[in-house]
C-alpha cells in the first residue's frame, strides 16, 4: 500500500460524473411525462431556442456522437416533435425543424429545466457558482479532440 493511494470516492472525475448524473435523473425524472429525455430535450432547444438545423450540428451542440443524435432525431419525428426534410444542394443534407407539438413541449418543459438548474444553483453563493462555471471551462479548455468527440 502506498502513501497516496488512489481513492475513487475522492477523485474529481468521480465527483463530477456522480453530481451530473444526479442533476440528469432529477431533471429525466421531471421530464418524462412530456415524453422526453434529456437529449431530446437538449434536441429541442438547439433546434427551437438555438436555430440549429443540421443534425450534425446538433450533435455538436449536444456533446453527443451523431448516431446518436440520428436515433433522438427518428424517435423524435415518430413522436411529432419534429420535421426531417431534405436540405439545399445535393439532396443529402437534413433540415430538422421543429413541429408545434415540439415548440409546445420546449415551452411546457422550459420551467422544469429552470428549475432544475435553480435548485442546485441555489446550493452555492454566487461567488462558488461563478467559480464552478470558470473552473469547469478551465478544465475542458485543452481537451478539445476529446470534446468533439462526446
Amino acid at each position: 500500500m502506498t502513501d497516496d493511494p488512489f481513492r475513487l470516492h475522492q477523485s474529481l472525475g468521480y465527483r463530477i460524473t456522480m453530481l451530473a448524473r444526479v442533476i440528469e435523473r432529477r431533471f429525466e425524472q421531471r421530464i418524462a411525462e412530456f415524453g422526453l429525455t434529456r437529449v431530446t430535450w437538449c434536441v429541442l432547444l438547439a433546434a427551437g431556442r438555438e436555430g440549429l438545423s443540421t443534425p450534425s450540428e446538433i450533435a455538436v451542440f449536444i456533446g453527443i456522437d451523431r448516431t446518436a443524435a440520428s436515433r433522438a432525431l427518428r424517435q423524435m419525428e415518430a413522436q411529432g416533435l419534429i420535421t426531417r426534410s431534405s436540405g439545399t444542394g445535393d439532396g443529402r443534407s437534413i433540415r430538422v425543424a421543429l413541429t408545434a407539438a415540439g415548440q409546445a413541449a420546449l415551452q411546457a418543459v422550459l420551467p422544469i429545466a429552470q428549475e432544475n438548474a435553480a435548485h442546485f444553483e441555489a446550493k452555492l453563493t454566487e461567488t462558488e457558482l461563478a467559480g464552478l462555471r470558470r473552473a469547469a471551462a478551465k478544465l475542458l479548455q485543452d481537451e478539445p479532440r476529446i470534446v468533439a468527440k462526446l
